[in-house]
């Protein structure tokens, strides 16, 4: 198994550094191959790497909130776990970057420093939009790649179609889907459906993107019909959100109802496993998180109320997807390309 070094964010989520730190200890543990560069405030890190053979301290003693604006903190923090993270990709001093923090300094960071891959258009050299990729549970134990998540609102037909195609990319590198079907999410199914926007991406998608397979509904999902379903990043995010919330709203209320009596708290015995097994499914943890797909280096973020588990699995994708030569397979499948 290849050597991949990984930096990994010590500081992102909501939880404790020491939340952070237990889950690279699990994926030293389960990955033999792994290095990690522990990424944040001296006091944290060096300590925590002196006694681990495969872990390095990376030090950044600025820390990016929550709550700060991504762009303005990207720029004004320089030192922070986030930005350093990303710079050590870019030098070529880690393979990847995994980290649980704010969704959007991650997303700036990662196109300011990581970068981006480029295109040639009217004599220029222009850079392309990254998207949030992730996989999202869907019927019969498959999952559907789905992109973009919320990393651009407001995109142009172009950008559809090059989605599209770095999403079918992700699905066949990483899920080892041969031939994935891809969808453009609409609100029906039949070619004639969807906004203006939608209705100009379609023709371009038909002749652009291998297996595309015409309109799908925010249904398709989680119908297993769709390998690939693609958005741009505002429709994308509410049917993100409002899917988890679903998910919550009906593990909830199975709880309630089997709570409810006598009768319900045994079948809820009986079923604990399965049911266990469901919750780890639809919380995400399995996955690790979300990649950013279209820049020069692997960009893992996972999701801000992390957990040990959550860690773990994060620093393996991050891992796999580099072993599996993502960045390379995403490039390969977008036509006029240039570094």
């Amino acid at each position: 198994m290849d050597k991949v070094r990984v930096v990994v964010d010590v500081m992102g989520g909501d939880e404790e550094p020491q939340v952070v730190m237990d889950g690279i200890d699990a994926a030293l543990a389960a990955d033999a191959a792994i290095e990690v560069l522990a990424c944040g405030p001296a006091d944290i890190v060096e300590p925590f790497a002196a006694s681990r053979e495969r872990v390095e301290a990376l030090v950044a003693p600025d820390v990016i909130e929550m709550a700060d604006d991504p762009i303005k903190a990207v720029m004004t923090k320089r030192k922070s776990s986030i930005v350093i993270g990303c710079r050590a990709v870019k030098k070529g001093n880690a393979d990847g970057f995994f980290s649980a923090g704010a969704t959007g300094a991650i997303t700036a960071a990662a196109t300011a420093y990581v970068t981006p891959f480029k295109y040639e258009a009217d004599g220029e050299r222009r850079p392309i939009r990254p998207c949030i990729t992730t996989t999202v549970p869907a019927r019969d134990g498959k999952f559907t790649v789905f992109c973009d998540m919320g990393a651009n609102p407001d995109v142009e037909p172009d950008d559809m179609v090059r989605f599209a195609q770095m999403g079918a990319a992700y699905a066949r590198t990483v899920c080892g889907i041969e031939k994935p079907r891809v969808g453009l999410l609409s609100n029906g199914t039949e070619d004639t459906k969807g906004s203006h926007f939608t209705k100009a991406c379609f023709p371009l998608m038909k002749e652009r993107v291998p297996g595309f397979a015409g309109n799908c509904e925010g249904s398709d999902l989680v119908s297993g019909n769709y390998d690939v379903v693609v958005s741009d990043g505002f429709a994308g995010n509410v049917a993100l959100k409002a899917t988890e919330g679903a998910a919550k709203l009906l593990m909830a209320e199975l709880k309630a109802a089997l709570m409810s009596s006598a009768k319900g708290k045994i079948a809820g015995l009986l079923a604990k496993d399965a049911l266990r097994g469901l919750k780890a499914r639809l919380s995400g943890d399995a996955k690790g998180g979300a990649i950013l797909l279209g820049l020069k280096g692997v960009v893992l973020i996972g999701h801000g109320a992390t957990s040990v588990e959550a860690v773990k699995n994060g620093t393996l994708a991050t891992a796999e997807a580099v072993r599996a030569g993502l960045v390379e397979h995403v490039a390969g499948s977008m036509e006029g390309i240039i570094a």
